[in-house]
């Protein structure tokens, strides 16, 4: 193991590891693992750190410390996270650091709005745990997830924008004058407008390995991760639509796709069957599911299992793709902005929700492409049109906000 990295004892089982892997996970924090139920060794010295109790997890950490069963707020905090605002009101709140969450704040900050983004988990979003994005604008030869996210951040914190991290949003509420955040804390911040850019979350197959494997051959977006497999083999999962086009997307690279579902049949529509029928690169399994995802620091194996028998087989593949929708993350606000049938912020034309002075952009937005470079410039748009919501509230109520560009001005100045 690397002693300048965190090591977590812990076991398989038990459910506050499990969050404290997923919590360093969603901080791309590395860390190893060690399991004390295959690890007698492993076992003794959390025996001894905890004065003979069995007690898990054990986190330690490079410079010695050592935290024994740790909430989130004490992993933040042992890992210098800003988890608590230097204000109490601020011109704009945003709720979600991805690529149009975080786009949006530098633009309004760059202009003098007053600008709080909140996350709960890194900067960057989906973009950030994604292997590499090769079709973002202005990086030829690609960039990290991780590095575009640490980039973006920067960027805007460069401009004065404050970040919270580790801090989950338990409700939005709006009065007649202005929107307040309250967080997991307790704490609460008022804003003159409000920008939801909580983005959407892959539906996951939740098994075991998967989460383990996220970056590292397990991915949610053929258009951003594909071509890390060109010549290879890789396994689809999903019988829609998204994930017959999405193979044959990949067929662009891979030599060989192999889409698993469950279902007797594929799901997709006649014209994509067809075509995935017709593909010399594909191959279909129907009537299974995986199971279970191994490997070491990369997947390796997909355990998969037959649905009306039982009965397993296993594929080592060199990557895998798993396409079995999109879920929108409004939960937050649902019942107080509207949203459409399937559960994405609705928007008018300058991406104000329905009600006034809340705004939504990138996944979370109802008729968004779902692509980094369209969420940035969707943060861009709703930059521009909190600043004209903000004069306009400014004017009427007579108020002045602070740092806001008068109409006239022009935007790249």
């Amino acid at each position: 193991m690397d002693e300048q990295r965190i090591v977590l004892y812990g076991t398989q089982w038990c459910s506050d590891c499990k969050r404290a892997k997923q919590f360093f996970g969603e901080h791309r924090v590395p860390y190893d693992f060690v399991d004390v139920d295959s690890d007698h060794d492993a076992m003794r010295y959390v025996e001894q750190v905890n004065e003979g109790r069995q007690v898990i997890p054990v986190i330690c950490f490079p410079d010695g410390r050592i935290l024994v069963e740790p909430s989130n707020a004490d992993l933040a905090d042992a890992l210098g996270l800003v988890t608590v605002a230097s204000r109490s009101f601020y011109d704009l709140v945003v709720v979600g650091a991805g690529p149009a969450g975080l786009t949006a704040a530098l633009y309004a900050a760059r202009e003098g709005i007053e600008t709080l983004v909140i996350e709960r988990g890194a900067a960057g979003g989906q973009a950030g745990v994604t292997e590499r994005l090769d079709n973002f604008p202005g990086f030829p030869e690609g960039v990290s997830g991780a590095e575009f996210a640490d980039r973006l951040k920067a960027q805007a914190e460069r401009f004065g924008v404050e970040l919270l991290a580790a801090q989950d949003v338990r409700s939005v509420q709006s009065d007649a004058s202005s929107h307040h955040v309250t967080t997991g804390d307790g704490s609460t911040y008022g804003a003159a407008a409000v920008l939801l850019a909580l983005g959407s979350t892959y539906r996951r197959l939740g098994i075991p390995g998967e989460s383990d494997f996220i970056g590292a051959g397990v991915h949610f977006c053929a258009t951003c991760d594909g071509a890390f497999y060109r010549d290879r083999h890789v396994v689809v999962v999903g019988g829609g639509n998204s994930a017959g086009e999405e193979s044959i997307f990949l067929t662009r690279f891979a030599r060989k796709v192999t889409i698993v579902t469950r279902d007797p049949a594929l799901s997709a529509s006649e014209v994509v069957a067809r075509k995935v029928a017709e593909h010399p690169a594909i191959e279909v399994l129907t009537d299974m599911t995986p199971v279970e995802l191994r490997g070491d620091v990369r997947l390796r194996t997909v355990v998969l299992e037959d649905v009306r028998t039982g009965d397993r087989r296993e594929l080592e593949p060199d990557g895998m793709f798993v396409f079995i929708g999109l879920t929108p993350n409004s939960e937050l606000v649902a019942g107080q902005v509207e949203l459409d049938e399937f559960g994405f912020v609705r928007t008018d034309m300058g991406l104000q929700t329905s009600v006034p002075g809340i705004f939504a952009a990138g996944d979370l937005r109802s008729g968004s492409t779902k692509q980094a470079a369209s969420a940035a410039g969707e943060g861009a748009a709703a930059a521009l049109a909190i600043r004209r919501h903000l004069q306009g509230a400014a004017r009427g109520a007579d108020l002045d906000v602070s740092g806001v560009l008068d109409e006239t001005e022009a935007v790249a100045g």
